[in-house]
Order: C-alpha cells, then sequence, then structure tokens
C-alpha cells in the first residue's frame, strides 16, 4: 500500500490526518473517546471474539478428525494446503469484490455461509467419517473466509480512525486470543468426550452469533467517490493493488519477505499436533491445553505491540517478530517435554502476533480509503501464494524425516529472513520519534 504523498512512503504511521483526506480528520476526532466507549467498535469487537473463539475449535478439530481416520501427517497438511490454496484464489478477486459491494452485508453474509457449511459436517459425521467432505467444505469456508478477512480490514479504519489503528488491531488481535485460549481448551474437551465432529459445530454456531452481532454495527459511510459502482475488470482491479505494493518500498520488501515466512509457517499447527500425538503421545486434552498455551502468547504480543512499536519503530519491531518466532520454531521438534512445547507455541504465536498486525496497521495506515480492499487482496495474493505448498512439503518432510530436522531447518529460515529484513527498507521505517 502506498501513500498519497510519495515523500512519505517510508514512513508508515507517521503521517498527520491530512494524509488520508477527510476520513483522517474524521477518524482522529472519533478516535479522541477510548476504544471500549466506542458503541459500534465494541460490538464489532465482540463479533469477532465470539467467531475466533468458535474458530479455534475447528482449527484443532479438523485435523484431529483426519488424523483420527488416516493417522497421517501428510494428510493433515494437505488438507491445510487445499485450504489455504482456496484462500490465495479468493484473495485474486477478493479485494475488488469488497471495494465494488457493502461491506456490511458482506461481512454478514460471509458469516452464515460458513456457518451452514462447518455446520453440515458434524451432521454428515453421524454417519461415519468422511474425509472427502473436508477436503469439499474447507475450500470453500477458506474462500468466503478470505472474502471476509479482505472486508474486515477495510472497515477497521473507519469504525476508528486512523490514530488508533494499532492500538484497535492490537485489542482485536488480543481478545480473539482470548478467546483463543479458552477455545483449545475447551474444543479438546469436546473433541475428547464427544469426538472432534462435535467441535466442528460449535465453530459454525459462532459464525451465527457474529453475523447477528455484525446487524447492530454502524459502519462509516463511503465518499461518493468511494461508492460501490462501475469499475475497471477484476484483473485490472488486482494490477492497481500490485501496483501500489510495488511503488512502495516497506510495503514491497514485506510482500517478499512474508511470501518465505507463510511457506516455512503455514503448516506449523499440523506439526504441533502431530508432534503431541505421534511423537510425545498425548492425548487430545493435551492439544487443546498446548493450543491454548499458545494463545496465551497471542494475547501478549498483541497488547504489547502498540508500545513497542512506539518505542522501536515498525522495523525493529517486525524483524525482531520474525527472528523470534525461528527460534521457537526451531526448538518445537527438539522439545520433548509438553510444558517446554506450550511455552515455544507461546513465543511463536506471541511474536506472530506482533509482526501481523504492524504489517496489517501499516497497510491500513498508508492506503487510500477507495484501494484498500484491492491492495490488501493483492498483498495477501502474493504473501501466500505459495503457502499452501509450503504446509504440504513442511508435512510430508516431518513424516518421512521427522519432526526435529524440519522445525530446525523451519526455523533457521525464518531467522535468516528477520537479518535479510535489516538490508531492506523494512529497517529504517517508522522510526520511533525523539523526544
Amino acid at each position: 500500500m502506498t501513500h498519497e504523498a510519495a515523500r512519505r512512503e517510508d514512513e508508515p504511521g507517521g503521517g498527520t490526518p491530512s494524509d488520508t483526506g477527510d476520513d483522517g480528520l474524521r477518524g482522529t476526532r472519533r478516535g479522541t473517546r477510548p476504544l471500549w466507549r466506542q458503541r459500534d467498535f465494541g460490538i464489532f469487537w465482540t463479533a469477532q471474539t465470539l467467531s475466533v473463539l468458535g474458530d479455534s475449535f475447528a482449527l484443532i478439530a479438523l485435523p484431529l478428525l483426519v488424523l483420527e481416520a488416516t493417522g497421517s501427517v501428510a494428510r493433515m497438511g494437505l488438507l491445510t494446503a487445499v485450504g489455504g490454496a482456496a484462500s490465495v484464489l479468493a484473495a485474486v478477486f477478493a479485494g475488488a469484490v469488497v471495494d465494488r459491494v457493502d461491506r456490511r452485508r458482506l461481512l454478514i453474509t460471509c458469516d452464515l455461509v460458513r456457518m451452514g457449511l462447518y455446520g453440515v459436517i458434524p451432521l454428515v459425521w453421524l454417519l461415519g467419517p468422511r474425509i472427502w467432505l473436508l477436503y469439499a467444505v474447507l475450500p470453500l469456508c477458506e474462500a468466503v473466509g478470505m472474502l471476509f478477512a479482505v472486508g474486515y480490514v477495510t472497515v477497521v479504519r473507519g469504525l476508528v480512525g486512523t490514530g488508533q489503528l494499532t492500538e484497535a488491531n492490537g485489542r482485536l488481535n488480543a481478545t480473539a486470543a482470548a478467546a483463543g485460549v479458552l477455545g483449545p481448551l475447551c474444543a479438546g474437551l469436546v473433541a475428547a468426550w464427544s469426538g472432534p465432529a462435535a467441535a466442528v459445530g460449535v465453530n459454525a454456531a459462532s459464525f451465527g452469533v457474529s453475523a447477528a452481532l455484525l446487524f447492530f454495527v454502524r459502519f462509516r459511510r463511503r465518499a461518493p467517490d468511494e461508492q460501490p459502482g462501475t469499475r475497471a475488470g477484476l484483473w485490472q482491479d488486482l494490477r492497481t493493488g500490485v501496483s501500489f505494493l510495488y511503488g512502495h518500498p516497506v510495503l514491497r520488501s514485506l510482500t517478499v519477505l512474508l511470501f518465505v515466512f507463510s511457506f516455512l509457517t503455514l503448516g506449523i499447527h499440523d506439526l504441533v499436533i502431530y508432534h503431541l500425538k505421534h511423537d510425545l503421545g498425548q492425548d487430545d486434552g493435551t492439544v487443546g491445553t498446548v493450543m491454548a498455551a499458545g494463545a496465551l502468547g497471542t494475547i501478549a504480543g498483541a497488547l504489547l505491540v502498540a508500545r513497542i512499536r512506539r518505542r522501536l519503530g515498525f522495523g525493529p519491531t517486525w524483524a525482531g517478530s520474525v527472528a523470534v518466532c525461528g527460534l521457537a520454531f526451531a526448538g518445537l521438534g527438539w522439545a520433548r517435554d509438553v510444558p517446554v512445547v506450550a511455552a515455544l507455541c507461546a513465543a511463536f504465536l506471541g511474536c506472530a502476533a506482533m509482526g501481523g498486525t504492524c504489517s496489517m496497521s501499516l497497510r491500513q495506515e498508508v492506503t487510500p480509503e477507495h484501494l484498500l480492499g484491492r491492495v490488501t487482496s493483492a498483498f495477501w495474493t502474493l504473501h501466500y501464494a505459495a503457502a499452501p505448498i509450503g504446509a504440504a512439503v513442511l508435512t510430508w518432510a516431518a513424516e518421512e524425516q521427522g519432526t526435529t530436522p524440519v522445525a530446525l531447518a523451519a526455523g533457521a529460515t525464518c531467522v535468516l529472513l528477520a537479518v535479510a529484513a535489516l538490508f531492506t527498507p523494512v529497517r529504517g521505517a517508522g522510526r520511533p520519534v525523539s523526544r
């Protein structure tokens, strides 16, 4: 994403309200109130927290369904890869769709569609395992989820204003992670008592609640030149987003670095679950507990990111987060004690939350409103383009060679990415202001 003023392209987060036009000015005025006192953000915040609570059930339940039926981590990774590929394909067009339609209706529709799709799984599973159904449902849900995710990014700035973006994103991520603490614990218990399919049913219900809450959120009206209408073709819209990214030195570098990072890490949940179940002989309840501990790390990272970014600047915060992710990933394959695995998961997910929040906030800060959907879509398309292949390769290698060498190689490469970032415009981006 680019700034409206080229001279400020390498200073993310440093713009004044005038950098974003009238919306930025309105957002600044609105942002004088604490986030907890802003009604619409509060409802939106609650909806997303509940949605993530349900999602955390599926995060554990779907891999467990595959592992229970096949015993293969490679098949787990293949399901992740198929879902990821559908997400990438949807990302190609998601931004153009989001910028053309009413975003509120889009978000509600996406939640209702996912409620229906995920709801089919526990019903069919009553007749017995149907692995093919997962390969049919998950790609559709991931594609719809990508539409929702792009729409989600585009509406946050309108809810809180530019000045509170990092804080708002941090709080959204923190409370989502808090729900993620309870979710994996409950998912592990539900999976142990009633089977993983029942946990997927909880996820379906959560989307229904989220849709109901979103109905009461009043999103900012778009300016006349931002209204949905006839635009150029979808491919032209995608090229617009890509051109925007290419013209911004920091975002151009981030896109390349995150392309590699996503390739290496998309399959990490599958790897951790396989390590716990296969290598360490743990049960479903332990898997849920470890994932809940990881979510605690996400809470910490999301709550600290705004303060750390203000102190260190964007570049050091982002690069440092990726470096710690790499170190934690490298240690996961060596860990033989469940508490150590849990601590490393917390470190990885906490720093991933910090880096992700920084990256998302930067894109929201520096992109004009009418391009935000297309730029986000282009960024995620390029960012995740190879991630599904990476998940399949990572889990196949773990099944063939074991989790230890695979985790070590992937983690070491992540550390090298953080070092490489220091030789790009990312290093000097958003330097803290001297006081």
